[in-house]
């Protein structure tokens, strides 16, 4: 089954710069484009950032464009979101997520706080 492991978040100042990790099996992930959502306290889901199969396409939120990269390495199933100068507003639970699958990780959490 599609499993998702998400690691890499923490707490940093604002300012400061995280690398988030997803680890993914269960399916052939050079098959799959990727994606990178949030869920913030009481605020719904929203998605981050998205990369093609490939890795050739990307796309972002506004709100992150120019300050997150998604990456991906399909040798070893692995998508990777760069966060740079973060924002308290960046605080969220950080999860990944394979297109046309429903599975979602458990996600982790980053908090951008001085």
């Amino acid at each position: 089954q599609v499993q998702l492991v998400e690691s890499g978040g923490g707490l940093v100042q604002p300012g400061g710069s995280l690398r988030l990790s997803c680890a993914a099996s269960g399916f052939t992930f050079k098959n799959r484009a990727m994606f990178w959502h949030r869920q913030a306290p009481g605020q719904e889901r929203e998605m981050v950032a998205s990369i093609s199969n490939g890795g050739d396409m990307t796309t972002y939120a506004d709100s992150v464009k120019g300050r997150f990269t998604i990456s991906r390495d399909n040798s070893k199933n692995m998508v990777y979101l760069q966060m740079n100068n973060l924002k308290s507003e960046d605080t969220a639970v950080y999860y990944c997520k394979a297109a046309l699958y429903m599975t979602w990780g458990q996600g982790t959490q980053v908090t951008v706080s001085s």
